[in-house]
């Protein structure tokens, strides 16, 4: 069985054709020429923000290199502050009650946090350690979100 390699180059004019080499193992090579009628007009995408987001039809876009697809009449939802999701993937906001889900050793105390351990009132923070909270016997402190759920 012969190994085969692709290649392709696009270009982006009226009509994008794409260009595929095909070689075999006992270098017998042969070209292939297609042609796909695409929008003039793409747009970036608004989760990797490429520029190469391309039309699926007259509405909805697509972008190559995260897969990520979008309508272009729906607009996109602003959302203010900071996305922190815990270990399940809920999303933590300020206020919110939360348990540690495994023992945190913490430096300087003789003891670890353990698992089970409810912390309430959370702040949310940039940085590493994107949660600051008050925890009975610890006193003040930042807790990484991926070792907590939602209470």
């Amino acid at each position: 069985m012969a190994h085969c390699k692709w290649r392709s180059k696009i270009r982006r004019i009226e009509k994008v054709v794409v260009v595929i080499r095909l070689s075999s193992g006992n270098n017998d090579n042969r070209y292939t020429k297609n042609e796909i009628h695409m929008n003039e007009e793409m747009k970036p995408c608004p989760l990797c923000k490429s520029p190469y987001g391309y039309a699926m039809n007259e509405s909805v876009y697509a972008c190559p290199e995260c897969a990520h697809e979008w309508n272009i009449n729906e607009k996109p939802e602003e959302e203010e502050g900071l996305r922190i999701k815990d270990a399940n993937g809920n999303r933590l906001s300020d206020g919110d009650t939360v348990i540690v889900i495994k023992d945190l050793p913490v430096k300087g105390a003789p003891k670890p946090i353990k698992a089970g351990t409810k912390v309430k009132n959370i702040r949310l923070t940039d940085g590493n350690h994107n949660i600051d909270c008050k925890i009975d016997g610890f006193g003040a402190m930042g807790l990484k979100s991926e070792f907590v759920r939602k209470a």
